[in-house]
This record gives C-alpha cells, sequence and structure tokens, in this order.
C-alpha cells in the first residue's frame, strides 16, 4: 500500500525565534522527518503545504521573511511538489486535490502531520475525508499553541489532544510515528 505524505505549514515562524511559537515543534518536526526519510526511501509520494499570509498587516508567514520558509527538517527535495495555501483548509483554493489522486492518494489514502493542530491540521484532514481520502494521522507529528477562551487559558497539551481526539472520532485514524515506521 502506498499512502502520499502531506507535511503541512511545517514552517520556520512557529519555532522559537519565529513569529508565533508553538509549543513543541521542534519534537513534531523531528518525528515528521523521520516520516519524510521514509516515505522518501520507499518511493512514496509526499506533498508539502506552505502557507503564506500575503497581507499588509500579515502577523507570520508573511512573503519574503524567513519565517515563512518550510523548516530545514522537512524541507522539500527537489521534485517533491509544494502546495502554497492562503487558507487553513490546504484544500481550499489549491491543487492539492488534483496533487493527491495523481499520486494515487484517493486509492490508498494520506497521512498528514504538520502545524497547527487545533488550525490547518483539523481544516484539512476534516476537508480530506469529506473528499472521500482515508485519512492517518501522526499525532505526535503534529504541534499546537496554547489558546484562550474567555478568561481561560488552554495549554497546548490539551488543545492538541482534544483536536486529536475529535479527528479521531470520524475523520482519521489518528497514530504514534512508531506505529506508522513499524507498518501499520
Amino acid at each position: 500500500m502506498t499512502r502520499t505524505l502531506v507535511i503541512i505549514d511545517i514552517q520556520n515562524d512557529y519555532f522559537a525565534g519565529g513569529a508565533h511559537p508553538l509549543v513543541g515543534p521542534d519534537a513534531a518536526a523531528a518525528n515528521a522527518a523521520r516520516l519524510l526519510a521514509s516515505h522518501r526511501e520507499a518511493d512514496q509520494p509526499v506533498v508539502h503545504v506552505q502557507h503564506v499570509w500575503d497581507a499588509p498587516d500579515a502577523e507570520f508567514f508573511a512573503p519574503g521573511t524567513r519565517g515563512v520558509e518550510i523548516h530545514p527538517l522537512v524541507a522539500p527535495a527537489d521534485g517533491e511538489p509544494v502546495v502554497v495555501k492562503a487558507h487553513p483548509n490546504s484544500f481550499l483554493g489549491t491543487d492539492l486535490d488534483a496533487r493527491l489522486r495523481e499520486a494515487g492518494a484517493d486509492v490508498d489514502g494520506v497521512v498528514i502531520v504538520g502545524m497547527m493542530s487545533s488550525m490547518c491540521v483539523d481544516a484539512t484532514v476534516r476537508a480530506a475525508a469529506d473528499a472521500g481520502y482515508s485519512v492517518t494521522v501522526a499525532h505526535d507529528a503534529c504541534a499546537a499553541p496554547d489558546l484562550t477562551f474567555g478568561d481561560t487559558v488552554v495549554p497546548a497539551a490539551q488543545v492538541h489532544a482534544s483536536f486529536m481526539a475529535a479527528l479521531g472520532d470520524s475523520y482519521a485514524e489518528v497514530v504514534s510515528t512508531d506505529a506508522l515506521l513499524a507498518g501499520h
């Protein structure tokens, strides 16, 4: 079985020193890099997704900045497609669906990793499932921020766990990187 690896928004602004650092991006990126290496070694398809916030008031991912660049741990190799998006849902306004179908993902499915668990990963997983893809999420290859709801600060670990639980309930199989590398 060949599954296409979709790497969403693992970009410099989400790391220490970036414009919008998340909690635990280094560990998530390291796990994504392990999956990327495995896909490359097995000659399985990979699609990189890069968010570009092309607006004068962009808080992060601004064009031409170091922050918008894909992190070196998961940088695309020559020939690997990069889908540039402007919305949380990686399918909206992009050719992601066509690229996935071309790679055979409509038959064998997709493995999704990336950032942020609570935004672009969530939106893309739900859209992929709605489009008929079999979706697997490597939960430890994703990262989230602390969020605020009213006067309550929700720690990133709880944000991440809540979104992974919701996705695993109806939209995707949610497993660890080790399970995927072991042939899950």
